[in-house]
């Protein structure tokens, strides 16, 4: 296998900048930014499997906002 077959295809990576962009926007409804979230830079390069999204570093006060959103949304009844 060529190094050119070991590389992701054009639309994994386009998938997976798509599924970050749905993440930062929905982020964003809620009140919360991930300033490092994106597609980790070595995914680019590297063989497959698929693509990883680097959800980064966060202060506490954004941790505790992403947690009280996601049970929100779990008490909601939302999948």
């Amino acid at each position: 296998m060529t190094d050119q077959e070991k590389r992701h295809p054009a639309d994994c990576l386009s998938d997976a900048e798509d599924a970050v962009q749905e993440l930062r926007k929905a982020l964003h409804r809620s009140g919360i930014v991930l300033p490092s979230l994106r597609v980790e830079t070595d995914s680019y390069a590297r063989a497959v499997p698929c693509p990883l999204i680097e959800l980064g570093r966060s202060t506490v006060d954004v941790v505790r906002r992403l947690t009280a959103a996601l049970r929100k949304d779990e008490s909601a009844g939302t999948p």
